[in-house]
């Protein structure tokens, strides 16, 4: 599978690249000496200290043993895995089951302060009800994942909700209008979800700020792929087929100025309520 276009990935893999060519400098390899010595073609060489192509553990072996420089192995072999890391494809993250993808979240979620989370096509995780989320895992293993450990994750996922209630944290939220008239499991399911996005309109938790971003003609910003900031250090964004992380200071601040602009756009308390009352309205 293609890498996603993100400068974060690319430049990641820049760096190591960088690294990779510095140590054949230091050595004085030529890319047809060092070519020799690791037994491949000067054109893999090449295309590994440009960045074009991403080393494995193994490339990475053999180059530092040609450069003698295997006290770097490890180091680099680390690289490579932040990498990988940026860019997961849903296959790889949940080939062992949905609950292995949760708990890979908590570090994440315990360390940040700030949460900012978009989304337009769900209700985001750590406001979601219990029926939902196990709806929408559900949903999620039935469509992509072999093993069913879904109630597992489910918990997993419901424990995660205490950090809406412990320490110094602040959540914004916000969604799509038509994330309120998206159903995921039944009727009942879909409307304690909406009674638990009103209360949240109630100031129910004074650190959680939900807005929903009305449905309108000649809209500033269109909808776009779902996304979380984490304090003013990290973006995940999920797509289709995997799952982004991204680092770059700058993709960072672009993602921050579209929930800016996306918050803007949105309506709070009363205007927000009234909507999820007529989502609730329309089920009933």
């Amino acid at each position: 599978m293609a890498q996603p276009a993100s400068s974060s990935v690319q430049q990641a893999r820049q760096l190591l690249a960088d690294r990779l060519r510095e140590l054949a400098k230091e050595a004085g390899l030529e890319g047809q000496q060092l070519a020799r010595r690791c037994g491949w073609s000067p054109s893999k060489v090449s295309r590994i200290s440009t960045g074009k192509t991403q080393p494995s553990a193994d490339d990475i072996r053999a180059w530092c043993r040609a450069c003698g420089a295997e006290s770097q192995t490890d180091d680099l072999i680390a690289s490579l895995r932040a990498v990988e890391g940026m860019w997961v494809s849903w296959r790889r993250m949940e080939r062992t089951g949905l609950r292995r993808a949760q708990e890979s979240a908590r570090p994440l979620f315990e360390r940040t302060r700030r949460f900012r989370a978009y989304s337009s096509w769900l209700v985001p995780g750590l406001i979601q009800t219990h029926g939902y989320t196990e709806a929408v895992l559900r949903a999620v293993q039935q469509r992509r994942v072999p093993v069913d450990d879904v109630a597992d994750a489910v918990a997993v996922r419901m424990e995660r909700q205490r950090v809406l209630t412990e320490g110094q944290r602040r959540f914004a939220f916000l969604v799509e209008a038509s994330v309120l008239s998206s159903s995921y499991g039944d009727a009942d399911t879909q409307a304690e979800q909406l009674e638990r996005l009103r209360s949240l309109t109630d100031g129910e938790l004074p650190h959680v700020s939900l807005g929903v971003v009305p449905a309108r003609l000649e809209r500033e910003r269109m909808p776009v792929e779902g996304f979380w900031i984490y304090d003013k250090e990290q973006v995940s964004v999920e797509l289709v087929s995997g799952y982004l992380t991204i680092t770059q200071p700058s993709e960072v601040q672009s993602y921050a100025e579209t929930f800016a602009t996306l918050a803007g756009m949105a309506v709070y308390g009363e205007r927000a309520r009234a909507l999820i009352t007529s989502a609730l309205d329309s089920l009933r």
